[in-house]
């Protein structure tokens, strides 16, 4: 099964500072039917004006992921960990039993674009950790690259609690990939941008977004140049 979520379908929250998209129930956006997708509880894609941020506040038993579109992310938690981070590198945090942490644009002048998930961690109480990667954005053409997972087989790719794989991908126009996996998992596609088609003839614009069931071979065509995130989930 494939339910398909466009882009203008998400709840906007507009502050002076802050714009964000939320593709699950969060802060003033709550709806039953949709708090999370497996272990995927949150996925907001937020614009943070220059010198503006979330200050320091708490987080518990929670997976953090922070992908950096454009601009620059700047991370600090109460476990001394400092970190700023860009287009190509990832960001994971484990909340565990508990942290501090804020996320501030330190630049002057150029906003900040990224992508916040949220996973369920596999295992309760946790010590909280902190990790930032970095990946060559080269080896996304054509290609499914994976940035975060629960084995990771280098030191480009961050290492989470969880049973999943985040993957991404540059697709030139015309191209296709095929992504396969076990029976009985998840897919969630996430369009940046640029028009996928997918599964034979689903087309996907940017920011839509689908939630896969019961598929467990997967055909991505781009229709122009785009850029995507693949999560494969219990």
């Amino acid at each position: 099964m494939i339910e398909i979520y466009p882009a203008d379908s998400r709840f906007t929250s507009q502050h002076d500072w802050l714009h964000s998209n939320f593709s699950f129930s969060f802060a003033e956006y709550y709806d039953p039917n949709n708090l999370k997708f497996g272990p995927l509880r949150v996925l907001n894609d937020d614009i943070i004006q220059p010198a503006r941020g979330f200050g320091m506040h708490p987080h518990q038993e929670m997976e953090i992921v922070s992908i950096v579109l454009s601009g620059y992310l700047q991370h600090e938690d109460s476990h001394g960990h400092r970190a700023t981070t860009t287009f190509g590198e990832i960001q994971r945090m484990s909340a565990g039993t508990g942290i501090f942490h804020s996320e501030m644009n330190p630049s002057n002048d150029e906003e900040v674009n990224l992508l916040q998930l949220w996973f369920l961690p596999d295992t309760r109480g946790l010590t909280p950790s902190y990790e930032k990667t970095s990946y060559e954005i080269a080896k996304m053409k054509n290609n499914l690259l994976p940035v975060v997972t629960k084995k990771p087989t280098s030191a480009e790719v961050a290492h989470i609690h969880q049973d999943l794989t985040i993957y991404l991908s540059q697709l030139e126009a015309g191209q296709e990939l095929t992504f396969k996996q076990a029976e009985g998992r998840r897919i969630f596609l996430f369009v940046l941008d640029g028009e996928l088609v997918i599964h034979g003839g689903l087309p996907l614009k940017q920011r839509d977004s689908a939630r896969i069931t019961e598929i467990a071979q997967l055909s991505l065509i781009a229709s122009t140049e785009a850029r995507f995130m693949l999560i494969d989930l219990p």
